[in-house]
């Protein structure tokens, strides 16, 4: 899988889609907090393993949280982090499969992007990249030629 470059500069506006996902399904869209530490953890690790799960909790050690979580009551539909794996990296990030084609996982990577050119950053990386049609048509990310071998090459895996 290869890494993508987005230019953070001009991203697209998610504040219509947010508002009519608002209404339509009731879905908020916010920044976690602390104290919701150990849900995210547990339901990152339920729905899509121990990886992103170690990743999502490194995002909770940064000031403010580097992570963006959509919820409809009291149930995670889908989150974003961000600079968990590495500087100026997007990721990881997943939508609950039922919640999916609903634009959910646009507007969390838009506020997780957002966030990170407060932070100063012009463009950002998104690493190890399955579905890069999603990227290239949500926010024109254009893929790294060369970037097969990234930070997660030497990864320690389960045998």
């Amino acid at each position: 899988m290869k890494d993508m470059l987005v230019r953070l500069i001009g991203l697209p506006d998610a504040s219509l889609e947010e508002a009519r996902l608002l209404k339509k399904e009731k879905v908020v869209f916010r920044r976690a907090i602390a104290p919701e530490k150990h849900l995210l953890s547990n339901w990152v690790l339920e729905h899509f393993g121990e990886y992103w799960q170690s990743e999502v909790e490194i995002a909770f050690s940064r000031q403010p949280v580097a992570c963006w979580l959509a919820q409809r009551g009291n149930d995670i539909l889908g989150f974003a982090c961000y600079e968990s794996s590495a500087r100026n990296f997007f990721g990881p990030t997943g939508t609950m499969e039922t919640e999916r084609g609903k634009g959910i996982g646009k507007i969390l990577l838009i506020k997780s992007l957002e966030s990170m050119k407060e932070m100063g950053y012009a463009y950002a990386i998104i690493g190890g990249v399955g579905p890069a049609e999603f990227y290239e048509k949500a926010v024109n990310a254009k893929t790294i030629e060369g970037s097969e071998v990234s930070i997660y090459e030497n990864l320690i895996r389960k045998s």
